[in-house]
């Protein structure tokens, strides 16, 4: 398997992180009224980091926890040569009138956050939304959508990727890229 170049390492990985909880508390001072819902897959790994640090920052005071699956409000869900595989949706609670919190590991041409807010209109009609993601990849977004909070921004080029490794699944935390074509 090719190897990516660091371009964050695991301490810097931790003082993002740390970062983003940090905003995030100061715009939602209330644990009550935030509802925090990662998206499948890997933007799962990062919401479940920055819930044990967000509760961990209120002394214990929990947040609503979700987990989305948005397979099938991809807009190429269809197109796709091979059959997908969805992930569980993991959401015991409405979204009626509270505040979501969207997390997604990179943020590239929008389309998985757009899946995302359709999927969550099934929930109910939250007051609003909001996203963090741990990569904002600046070019080449297809819909006029941008992070609220993010950890770092990368320019790559379209023929580069950028993989966020977590320490649960991956064995260590960084954020790599990679030149070519992605095979993850």
């Amino acid at each position: 398997m090719e190897t990516g170049k660091v371009i964050v390492s695991p301490l810097r990985f931790q003082l993002t992180l740390m970062r983003l909880c940090h905003q995030v508390l100061e715009h939602h001072e209330n644990a009550g009224d935030l509802c925090i819902i990662g998206i499948q897959e890997r933007g799962v790994h990062l919401a479940d980091r920055l819930c044990v640090h967000l509760e961990s920052m209120t002394r214990g005071r929990p947040f609503k926890y979700g987990k989305i699956d948005i397979t099938f409000y991809r807009d190429d869900f269809r197109r796709r040569d091979k059959p997908i595989r969805a992930s569980r949706t993991e959401m015991d609670f409405g979204i009626e009138g509270k505040k979501v919190l969207l997390v997604d590991d990179v943020l590239y041409t929008g389309r998985t956050v757009h899946a995302a807010i359709a999927t969550l209109q099934d929930y109910g009609r939250p007051s609003s939304i909001e996203l963090l993601c741990m990569v904002d990849r600046r070019f080449n977004r297809h819909f006029p959508i941008r992070a609220d909070y993010t950890g770092i921004a990368v320019d790559a080029l379209e023929q580069e990727y950028v993989r966020v490794q977590f320490s649960q699944v991956d064995g260590s935390d960084s954020i790599l890229l990679y030149s070519g074509k992605q095979n993850t």
